[in-house]
């Protein structure tokens, strides 16, 4: 008996303190987050011994203010303070290569991307992370396609259903969950271990387990199975695989203070070029997530 009641004690004073430091956002008006973004994509395409291989490789800074505060969540104004991006096919060398603080006014490719510095759009997010709105996406697009100076009416739609699928207020929706949804939802039962879903191009069936807690850091684990449904400029891809992230968020905030997700999904695509044939598709990817700070 003796043995066993310093246990009990702990057991106690754990769940006392579990019950009483939630896992979620606490943010303040005026809180502001810097976040330092790096993704790196490798797609391998093989058939009847033909290889193709892409390297997407994206980074940006962000940054994330807080603008209002609820019961439920917040509203977040989030601003690209750079972007850069370079797409290279082992076919046919480097497809593109923008930095958006380094504008050529020679290159349409660049003023689009230039034009989205700066320019805010609102989050509203919910104390355990997820997105319930993004308002500011269209009025981004439109920016874009101004800047890239074309008149013709055709081509300047076409533009618009291009950046659609990754600059629309849903792309961004989506986009920013994967960051910022890490935490389990009011009604979860656990304190330790809590399961959430996302869904778009990217949709992930997500399992957290908080593995360690000191008294500035959270360290968050989790495994997902993902499925990627992606359709636009001619090509369409059906993958489905697993991802690992690793998480370390800072107590007093909820904001994550690095962030590491690790994907890799197999299917098939196809293209307007090759009719109904199945192209056998792996996407191996890398995204990183840092907070820099004074």
């Amino acid at each position: 008996m003796y043995v066993r009641f310093p246990l009990l004690i702990f057991l106690l004073f754990y769940s006392f303190s579990w019950g009483q430091t939630a896992l979620e956002y606490r943010l303040q008006v005026g809180d502001t987050f810097t976040i330092k973004q790096i993704a790196e994509q490798h797609i391998l395409q093989e058939f009847d011994g033909y290889t193709h291989e892409l390297e997407n490789n994206i980074d940006g800074v962000l940054e994330f203010t807080v603008m209002s505060v609820a019961d439920d969540g917040y509203e977040l104004d989030m601003s690209f303070l750079d972007f850069g991006m370079q797409i290279t096919s082992s076919v046919q060398g480097v497809l593109m290569q923008v930095r958006a603080s380094e504008p050529n006014e020679e290159d349409a490719q660049s003023m689009i991307f230039h034009s989205i510095l700066n320019v805010p759009v609102r989050i509203e997010l919910l104390k355990s992370g997820h997105v319930t709105a993004v308002r500011g996406g269209d009025a981004l697009i439109e920016k874009m396609t101004i800047a890239s100076g074309l008149t013709d009416s055709i081509a300047k739609q076409a533009l618009k259903s291009s950046l659609q699928s990754e600059f629309g207020s849903e792309a961004l929706s989506n986009s920013f969950e994967q960051m910022t949804y890490i935490y389990p939802e009011k009604d979860s039962t656990s304190h330790n271990s809590w399961k959430n879903e996302y869904s778009g191009k990217l949709s992930a069936k997500n399992e957290w387990t908080l593995e360690k807690a000191s008294d500035s850091i959270n360290y968050i684990k989790g495994k997902a199975i993902v499925l990627m449904n992606i359709s636009d400029s001619g090509t369409s891809m059906q993958l489905s695989g697993e991802q690992e992230t690793q998480v370390t968020a800072d107590v007093e905030t909820g904001f994550i203070l690095d962030m590491s997700v690790e994907g890799k999904a197999s299917g098939s695509a196809m293209t307007e070029y090759s009719g109904d044939l199945k192209i056998p598709t792996t996407i191996s990817s890398k995204t990183t997530y840092e907070q820099l700070r004074d």
